[in-house]
């Protein structure tokens, strides 16, 4: 009989319930849970395609000690002796974890609980640390804690949305999809976007705010200032609830319009509305993301921003507040854990001697940490001066991930004993492994994940563990056992580990502190497999809590709230020789690094390779057209070489960059080895999103597209990107020509051998090659070389993959490289949930279609996940232009 079973999607912070259904032949389908309070059903392209990652292409299936398979006690042995060895000479301090939100919560508690509490370093952090660490530290100095205030409700509930650094249509589509669904049921409500790039949000947005890179303060300055003028401010609720008012009205400098123009790069006509918006509305709810926190002043912006919240008392009350929305599927649960390294666990404090004596014996361990330890950005560091000597990193990819990539993968390269969990074997950073030990992945483990509204929901298993693999918390446990700690490490289920979890954020707790799920204390394992999802707090006897504050008490000792000072950081210094701006972030259907959304066809058919997003006449002052190759550079040496993507969606001086290609999918786009590791001072969080680069033309001897049933190798050349089709590969590449001919190599790159039969021609004048390669009727491979961008209808080369070619017409036209006239050819997909493409929703709309919902009931597209719809809209609009003209 199938098997349906209820789970949580592992992507952004979101955190939406999925129902995941097992056939008896092992086909898996995933679908949206509809009782789930996150999503209510809904799924985004990402998470609608989970089902098609789900493959055992690439996965570790059995421990590896130098890249050789052993078994687990061996491996496991020579780990704890590692660490070990390395802490009786070197201190507890010579050694570190580096973990992941891609961690459930009971894996973050078992490495928290062995690194803190039993080795007695505090040097655990995790790539969390990346995403919203100026959010927690922003928290911390106002509240008292890491709380966030409210609710995904709130979104739905508010009569003014303010996006401040989120693309939040792409990076958290579902919470996306419900803001649209309330502004469109409710048109008074107001959208305003705050972003540098006219991103797919604005799509909804009311009033777009294209501000200049970390003019963010100085806006929210001007806010603070504007409320005051205006006799906005909550007397009342200042003075009872909040203190250090004035010292922050004092610090926000009062600047003058050009002034404040000049700072936020804004006109004065769009700084007034927005102030006046916000001024006049009581319901108004902040919505900040990775714009806001990844920068080197993050934690001031977070604070510039519930300054104006608290100023006006909007927080913790039905529809407004400011709110964090973080990235990743458990950000939250490793914060509720302790799993960065300046933090304890259940929110207690790493600097409070009572609070470290409180988890000290509520652990019974032998240590405890008694100071920080070392940061993301700084671990690695101390990893290339030596002074880490082993390190474990679990469920993440730091030599792509973090800035200054390359340094990192020279500082692991050099380090002593590396161990890496993971599931993929062959990550940029698992090929650096001295020991590679096989993790489970998202269909198999068991646990829970906390999302950016406090809600807690269960990951459920639904497919067999493969091979040896084995969840990172009993990898963790057998470790702390063999160095000595059994009795602390002996968990026989997660559901153990929650219950422990559980009653260490009600011991000794008393209201004092924001997280408390005593409630689930006691919990065994009938109840936990049953669990549902949950919002904290939820105290022993007590219902869960939607919000915080609206009664006016935080968490510093006094109970009141701070305001925060914040004096804008003074204008970047400008470099002649790296002009402009450089941005990094996600696209829309992929995921960090893509060692999951890489392995869905349909994923990658959106935007199959790396590129770089830059104002059309910044490119024509460089001599760049669209679609050219472009080299942007650092002033540290590094180099990426991206597509051209020319668009005046992206300001000028600024380009955007996104962060998913590695080493495994392309040649030189690992983007981070461009970002320096400057970080917030308060929070340690790298300034990802403001980097100085140069872009110039990047002119290789040729350029080419193919598209083959087998892998593509052994790649020579400046520039390649590779990406799954449907029913093999495609492969963009660019640099000199082979010194054999392209016959040979094409049998070289796809290990073709025997009788095949190739058809094509070159033309030596214009440098064309057009050559196919077939077994039979079967189409092997389509290649397509020219000096300039290939021009090949891409889309349709990739189905040629699929189909029958007896026909020697059909052969002419793959030559070609389109269709024949009046044959359909559906361009670049736009969207992935039904693989429509651009050139049939023009079609359509030359018929008729000039609505996203009449696109929507011709062709499908839009009507699933919706993350297409602003494009669709995009093309709609063009196509009638076009029509006018």
């Amino acid at each position: 009989m199938p098997t349906e079973t209820r789970t949580t999607c592992p992507y952004c912070g979101v955190g939406c319930g999925v129902i995941a259904r097992v056939e008896d032949d092992g086909k898996v389908s995933v679908k949206g849970d509809p009782d789930h309070p996150a999503n209510f059903g809904r799924l985004c392209s990402k998470g609608s395609a989970l089902a098609e990652t789900l493959d055992l292409e690439g996965r570790v299936l059995a421990p590896q000690i130098h890249g050789q398979e052993a078994g687990w006690d061996a491996a496991l042995d020579l780990v704890a002796q590692r660490f070990r060895e390395t802490i009786a000479a070197h201190g507890p301090d010579s050694v570190a974890f580096y973990v992941s939100g891609q961690l459930l919560t009971e894996d973050y508690y078992v490495a928290n609980k062995l690194m803190k509490g039993f080795i007695g370093s505090a040097n655990i952090d995790t790539n969390s640390r990346l995403c919203m660490a100026s959010s927690v530290a922003g928290h911390k100095r106002a509240f008292g804690s890491d709380t966030v205030p409210g609710c995904y409700e709130d979104l739905e509930l508010a009569d003014l949305v303010v996006l401040t650094g989120s693309n939040t249509a792409w990076c958290h589509p579902v919470l996306y999809q419900r803001l649209a669904a309330a502004k469109a049921s409710r048109p008074t409500m107001k959208v305003v976007v705050i972003d540098p790039r006219r991103t797919a949000t604005c799509d909804i947005a009311d009033l777009h705010l294209p501000i200049r890179a970390d003019g963010d303060v100085a806006l929210f300055n001007g806010l603070f200032h504007h409320l005051v003028d205006t006799r906005r401010v909550d007397e009342a609720f200042v003075g009872a609830h909040t203190s250090g008012f004035s010292e922050a009205l004092m610090a926000a400098a009062r600047l003058g319009m050009a002034e404040l123009s000049e700072a936020t790069g804004l006109s004065g006509m769009a700084l007034r509305q927005f102030f006046r918006l916000f001024a006049e509305t009581e319901k108004v709810v902040t919505c900040y993301s990775q714009g806001v926190n990844q920068s080197a002043v993050g934690t001031d912006k977070v604070n510039a921003i519930i300054n104006c919240h608290l100023a006006t008392g909007r927080i913790g009350r039905p529809g407004m507040g400011p709110f964090s929305l973080t990235g990743q599927p458990n950000a939250m649960g490793g914060r509720e854990v302790g799993g960065l390294a300046n933090m304890l666990a259940a929110h207690m404090e790493l600097g409070s001697a009572a609070h470290r004596d409180t988890v000290q014996r509520f652990w019974n361990a032998p240590v405890i940490a008694d100071k920080p330890g070392l940061k993301a950005v700084d671990m690695f560091e101390a990893v290339a001066e030596g002074r880490i000597k082993a390190i474990w990193i679990m469920s993440t990819n730091p030599v792509v991930s973090m800035p200054d990539a390359d340094g990192v993968k020279a500082a692991l390269t050099a380090c002593p004993f590396v161990v890496v969990s993971d599931i993929q074997a062959y990550t940029d950073t698992a090929r650096l492994a001295h020991v590679l030990l096989p993790a489970t992945g998202w269909s198999e483990k068991s646990g829970t994940v906390t999302n950016s509204e406090r809600r807690i929901s269960r990951q459920r298993p639904f497919l067999p563990v493969p091979g040896e693999a084995r969840p990172d918390w009993w990898q963790m446990a057998e470790v702390g056992k063999r160095m000595g700690f059994a009795e602390g490490f002996d968990f026989a289920s997660p559901a153990e580990i929650f219950a422990e979890h559980a009653a260490l954020s009600a011991y000794e707790n008393d209201g004092i502190r924001d997280f408390d799920i005593g409630a689930y204390a006691e919990i065994d394992g009938t109840d936990y497999d049953a669990l549902i999802p949950f919002q904290w707090p939820q105290p022993a006897g007590e219902p869960s809590r939607k919000r915080f504050f609206a009664d006016g008490r935080f968490y510093h000792p006094d109970g009141k709230a701070r305001f925060v000072p914040i004096t804008p950081p003074a204008p970047a210094a400008r470099d002649a020789a790296f002009p402009f701006t450089l941005n990094t972030g996600r696209v829309r259907d992929h995921w960090h690094t893509m060692t999951r959304t890489a392995k869905s066809a349909r994923l990658s058919a959106h935007i199959a390779e790396p590129f770089c997003e830059i104002h059309p006449l910044d490119a024509r002052a460089l001599g760049i057209a669209d679609a050219d190759l472009v080299t942007v550079a650092s002033p540290s040496g590094h180099a990426v070489i991206v597509r051209a993507l020319l668009t005046e969606r992206q300001a000028r001086g600024a380009i955007f960059v996104p962060m998913h290609w590695t080493g495994e999918t392309a040649a030189a786009a690992r983007v981070d080895t461009l970002v320096p590791g400057r970080v917030d001072p308060v929070s340690g969080q790298p300034a990802l999103k403001m980097a100085a680069a140069s872009v110039a033309r990047h002119a290789p001897a040729a350029h080419g597209f193919l598209v083959s049933q087998a892998k593509p190798k052994a790649l020579p050349f400046s520039y390649w990107a590779t990406a799954k089709t449907e029913s093999g590969h495609r492969l963009e590449f660019a640099g000199d020509i082979p010194a054999e001919s392209w016959e040979a190599w094409l049998r070289a790159t796809l290990g073709i051998d025997g009788e095949i039969t190739f058809s094509g021609y070159a033309d030596a004048c214009n440098g064309d090659h057009r050559l196919l390669a077939f077994d039979g009727d079967r189409l092997l491979a389509a290649l397509y070389v020219s000096r300039a961008p290939v021009a090949v209808s891409r889309q349709w080369a990739v189905e040629q993959l699929t189909v029958s070619h007896a026909d020697p017409a059909a052969r002419f036209m793959l030559v070609a490289g389109r269709p024949a006239p009046g044959r359909p050819d559906k361009g670049a997909i736009v969207c992935s949930c039904f693989s429509v493409g651009v050139n049939e929703i023009a079609c359509a709309v030359r018929a008729g279609c000039w609505s996203v919902e009449k696109i929507g009931a011709q062709l499908n597209a839009g009507t699933n996940c919706g993350s297409c719809r602003p494009e669709i809209r995009r093309i709609i609009d063009a196509t009638q232009i076009l029509a006018a003209e």
